[in-house]
């Protein structure tokens, strides 16, 4: 049997599946993230991560026996930033991913020393809040203490490894998404603008995510309960490892995960950057991926549940009575900012179209539309980079119920493969962990269900979309002052 386990923003899960895909055990354990000030987001790797990954890992183990297990691969949320010393000790909370935006100010340091174009042709991706070189000179200004005994720069799944291990390793694809620092097309870490963003640091030695990097030492065994020996692989962020949980790996191949957020991941042979999304390594070498992913989707929905009263099945059920267009109404989902392809953190929602007449089914299926328009405006930009997606597979809670995953094809035009099982980055970790022992885990998770867009509302929302993209553009000054405004009375 195979063990994986992903620590990710607000949980963490596990699962042990034997060697013919069937989950034998699950594991669950629910956390939350720090934010001491404004932009700032973060973890403690001891309380957060490590006491995650023993709990879950106690407790499948005295499901299946501890001799049961073969292998583990972890994953986590990421990229991210935790400086540690050199035994891999954390000198601070870990730094988040692209929802932490305190590196304003290096970004636009680095872009000018090194140039826009210069980076996203090397590094294959613009230097946004999701990359990790501006937060290591973030670190470097302001904590210069704590950056003067940082020896190892670690993420979720590298800290894991290093913890079970001893290994100081990290997976290409993670690496590639510590812009700068990193050469997509050589597949290496790019030296000389390493040195500029980090300078004194020794990076970790870059690995594949199904590699077997080392075994579970006396001293990890003693603390979690596994076996001595036990084979760890590199293991990876946590989106790639759900979209090896669902099967996309071909070049072509391309996962909408619904979550709190959308993320999407496409497979490319080649590199093709885009300045709205980020170019990565792919989970296997040879491949190749684009990533999308939207400030809010669950998010949105989960604000307006809240806000109107009601259960989810409730709203859903109403939503689904109403025709597609909501009766005329119009969801920009920038309630959060908006990540890809805009990388605008101060754009705002919008409700466009509200008369006396609409209603809170109007709304919410105005909100799915809305974070639909936001997965077609990604998928375009994908195509507009030379990786037009072939096949959709849909995962995450949002598909749950039909009607939002019908509601994307409807709006895209592109059908979406269902598969078995929806668990997530901890089972795409078991399989991590069982190809690197050699199973074949092709019959893993089948596709159970294609959902099928409607031609007739294709149409219709096209004519919706169009509006949709105009809406940011003719109202991004008046979402910038109000964004200032709500920035200084926070402050305030």
């Amino acid at each position: 049997m195979f063990l994986g386990i992903d620590i990710g923003t607000s949980g963490s899960k596990g699962v042990v599946v034997d060697a013919d895909g069937v989950i034998v055990a699950r594991a669950e354990r629910a956390h939350g993230v720090s934010t001491p000030r404004p932009g700032w987001v973060e973890h403690d790797a001891e309380t957060v991560w490590w006491a995650d990954f023993v709990a879950i890992a106690r407790e499948l183990l005295d499901v299946v026996g501890r001799g049961a297990v073969a292998g583990l691969a972890v994953s986590g949320i990421g990229p991210c930033l935790l400086p540690a010393d050199a035994s891999g000790a954390p000198l601070r909370p870990a730094i988040l991913y692209g929802v932490d935006t305190r590196a304003t100010v290096e970004i636009a340091e680095l872009n000018a020393e090194l140039g826009v174009r210069q980076v996203l042709s090397r590094a294959g991706s613009p230097l946004t809040s999701q990359a990790v070189g501006p937060k290591v000179r973030w670190l470097a200004r302001h904590e210069p203490d704590v950056y003067a005994r940082t020896r190892k720069l670690l993420m979720a799944s590298s800290f894991l490894v290093q913890r079970l291990t001893g290994r100081y390793v990290l997976d290409h694809q993670s690496a590639s998404q510590c812009v700068p620092m990193y050469d997509l097309r050589r597949r290496e870490w790019a030296a000389d603008w390493a040195d500029a963003v980090a300078p004194g640091l020794e990076l970790p030695e870059l690995c594949w995510p199904t590699e077997i990097v080392g075994q579970v030492t006396p001293e990890a065994a003693a603390a979690t309960g596994l076996p001595v020996g036990l084979p760890v692989t590199t293991g990876t962020i946590d989106a790639w490892a759900e979209a090896t949980s669902v099967g996309v790996r071909a070049p072509g191949d391309a996962m909408v995960m619904y979550g709190t957020t959308m993320f999407l991941v496409q497979v490319l042979t080649d590199p093709h950057p885009h300045p709205g999304l980020w170019g990565t390594c792919g989970t296997w070498p040879g491949t190749y991926t684009l990533a999308a992913g939207m400030a809010t989707s669950g998010a949105v929905t989960d604000w307006l549940r809240r806000l109107v009263g009601g259960e989810f099945t409730d709203l859903v059920a109403a939503a689904g009575r109403v025709p597609a267009g909501s009766r005329g109404l119009l969801l920009v989902p920038y309630f959060a900012g908006e990540r890809t392809p805009l990388f605008d953190p101060d754009a705002r929602g919008i409700v466009a179209g509200l008369t006396l007449t609409h209603g809170r089914a109007e709304l919410y299926r105005a909100a799915l539309e809305g974070i639909g328009y936001g997965v077609r405006h990604n998928l375009e930009a994908m195509a507009e980079a030379g990786g037009r997606a072939h096949r959709l597979v849909a995962v995450g809670g949002g598909t749950k119920g039909g009607l939002w995953t019908r509601i994307v094809s409807d709006i895209t035009g592109l059908p979406q493969q269902l598969p078995a099982e929806t668990i997530g980055a901890c089972l795409g970790d078991a399989m991590l962990a069982a190809e690197a022992a050699g199973v074949d885990t092709g019959p893993w998770n089948p596709v159970v269900t294609t959902v099928e867009p409607d031609p007739a509302h294709t149409e219709l929302y096209t004519r919706y979309y169009r509006h949709y993209r105009k809406l940011y553009e003719s109202t991004c000054d008046t979402a910038h002052f109000l964004a200032s405004e709500q920035h200084r009375t926070a402050a305030d």
